[in-house]
């Protein structure tokens, strides 16, 4: 066995295994340090969802030469002096790693100045190596541009997602970062277009309007608790707001964000019986407490945290939850308020023995049949003498006797009636003889079979049917798109945006009629055959969409168009309209027959259920 010691540039590649996963997390690092460095602007600029350039820019306090050079080697830190630091920690970037493996897997170029210096430098590495420095005339603060990412390791670019998938990564630090800093103004352009334009905000809740979204904000409520052992505010979301997808759910500590399935618990725990099953409310939660009660270097990404006792922040999170849902009042109040009001009286049950109540009575002519008579009243009827306009002989001539053959002309109308014989089949509603079909609450049909009683779900019928239409849609291309009568714009964010962009052609092959409006909202115009066209359904359907689409298909081409297909039907299942007559009800039927497996959705659930006439013979 020769045991050897690595190189520093191998050395560094492995540590930027940890820090370096994706273009997300170049600027994670970049953006951190920029706040660190005092900054109150920050820009960062993308081309190609950062494969070709990262650029983040800051107005700090800027760098000298010497310590241009010295940030790109290993554990060089600004943050910490002794051992005892690392147990006070309130900044950001404190390890020293983050530039140096930036700097084994990319081009990097540092432009730097300090205020007091009268020009910068120009500092330039690749694969672990200083290239070159140089002055330059430069504004103050830093300058970070990072090209090729992952130039000198392909097998890593090669796993990189899409660019679509890895710019909704760069929003999600992004935003996590100008979350915590609403004093500091961020913008971050990508492919030359602007889509963050952030100036620093009056207040927290401002800042997350700006990134959340109006919508968002306008259902979120204050919370504040403060303990001795943690402070907690922020804001959390209307129970009648929650959504099927995360989203808007924020861990902050000290300033720092941070994951935590735990806290999660709390935090849903205090919406229980609130919320339906599988739905997730907004949450911005920020905490203060003591650093030496909270460990931030358990995890490469400083994602994970460790509280000295999270018992306690458990129960402090969830009380504090429970009493402001429980404080504010989310539905319409009464008013009980009688003041100045008209005094009603109470009145006994008995009242109608004092003052009886007399029905109406209507005279009604059972005998009248509008489709007899072209609309007129027959001579024998008590209502003959009661249309104005028409005397007794007009009245005798449209008698039945005296009607002609084909047509009548009725001139107290002035109107031409054409008479036919099958004036009633335009208005019955009737199934042909042996298709009866009984609707049970909305949910089953049920109809005769040769040897009993057949029960369907509905909406498992209609599973299979949307199934195999998209199935066939996305197979042949062959689609039905049911235009709404109203586009229905759905706000959907900006990491959002970026699911229905790489699914557009996917979409649109399914009968989706989705376009991009602005940066953050979609423009629902049509939906696919089978499904709702309602406002209401189609924001929830948008919704339960992007769940379809956030996850990863890269299968095999069958088992995708198999996979999609499967949700996507599922989904149409739920947002469909309801079946409210026998006509429906059949129609459905002679669709779900036509399906080459009519027994089973295709997850497996049984769609029918036959009940033999032996069987219901036994009942009785």
């Amino acid at each position: 066995m020769d045991i050897r010691i690595l190189p520093s540039n191998i050395a560094n590649m492995i540590a930027a295994g940890e820090v370096v996963q994706r273009p997300a997390s170049v600027v994670k690092e970049l953006m951190e340090n920029a706040v660190d460095a005092g900054a109150d602007q920050v820009t960062v600029v993308i081309q190609d969802s950062g494969r070709t350039l990262i650029q983040v820019i800051d107005n700090g306090c800027g760098m000298s030469p010497d310590q241009a050079v010295l940030c790109f080697e290993r554990h060089a830190t600004s943050k910490l002096h002794t051992a005892e630091d690392l147990h006070n920690i309130l900044t950001f970037g404190f390890r020293g790693e983050a530039l140096a493996s930036i700097a084994a897997v990319a081009e990097v170029t540092l432009k730097t100045r300090r205020e007091e210096d009268e020009v910068g430098c120009q500092v330039e590495y690749a694969d672990s190596r200083h290239l070159s420095t140089e002055e330059v005339a430069t504004a103050r603060g830093a300058n970070f541009s990072v090209r090729n990412l992952f130039y000198n390791v392909p097998a890593r670019r090669k796993f990189l997602k899409s660019d679509n998938v890895e710019f909704k990564h760069i929003v999600t630090e992004f935003t996590r970062v100008a979350l915590t800093r609403p004093d500091i103004g961020f913008t971050l352009t990508h492919n030359g277009k602007d889509v963050y334009v952030l100036k620093p905000a009056m207040s927290l809740k401002f800042r997350v309007r700006d990134l959340a979204g109006a919508s968002v904000a306008e259902d979120l409520v204050d919370i504040g608790a403060e303990t001795s052992v943690v402070a907690i505010s922020g804001f959390v979301g209307r129970p009648d707001a929650a959504r099927k997808m995360q989203g808007n759910q924020y861990f902050f500590v000290n300033g720092r964000y941070f994951r935590s399935p735990y806290l999660h618990k709390a935090v849903m725990k205090a919406y229980e019986n609130l919320v339906p099953e599988g739905y997730t409310p907004s949450y911005f939660i920020y905490m203060d407490i003591n650093p030496e009660s909270v460990d931030v270097n358990i995890h490469p990404t400083k994602t994970e945290i460790k509280f000295e006792d999270d018992s306690i922040i458990f129960q402090t999170l969830f009380a504090c939850i429970r009493q402001v849902l429980g404080r504010n009042s989310f539905g319409e109040s009464i008013d009980f308020d009688t003041e100045g009001m008209p005094d009603i009286p109470a009145f006994s049950s008995n009242f109608e023995d004092f003052r009886p109540v007399a029905e109406p009575k209507l005279d009604i002519d059972e005998t009248y049949n509008p489709f007899d008579n072209d609309g007129f009243p027959s001579v024998s009827s008590p209502f003959a003498n009661t249309i104005g306009g028409l005397d007794a002989e007009a009245q005798a001539a449209h008698a039945p006797q005296a009607r002609a053959p084909q047509a009548t002309y009725a001139s107290g109308y002035g109107s031409f009636v054409e008479r036919r014989d099958d004036y009633g089949k335009l208005f019955e509603d009737k199934l042909s003889p042996g298709k009866q079909v009984l609707m049970v609450q909305g949910k089953y049909i049920v109809t005769t079979s040769r040897s009993g009683l057949m029960v369907i779900n509905m909406s498992r019928a209609m599973e299979r049917i949307l199934y195999d239409r998209f199935v066939e849609a996305l197979s042949k291309n062959v689609h039905v798109t049911q235009t709404a009568l109203f586009p229905v714009n759905v706000y959907v964010g900006v990491e959002n945006m970026c699911l229905f962009e790489e699914h557009a052609q996917m979409l649109a092959s399914m009968g989706f009629d989705i376009t991009p409006f602005g940066h953050d909202t979609v423009v629902v115009n049509g939906v696919p055959e089978g499904y709702s066209a309602e406002p209401g359904k189609v924001q929830a359907m948008i919704g339960d969409l992007m769940l379809v689409l956030a996850d990863d298909h890269s299968a095999l081409p069958e088992m995708m168009i198999s996979n999609i297909a499967s949700r996507m039907a599922k989904l149409g299942s739920f947002s469909a309209d309801p079946v409210t007559n026998p006509a429906e009800a059949q129609r459905l039927l002679d669709q779900l027959f036509a399906s080459e497996n009519a027994e089973y959705t295709s997850s497996g659930r049984r769609i029918a259920a036959l009940f033999p006439i032996e069987e219901i013979d036994k009942k009785f």
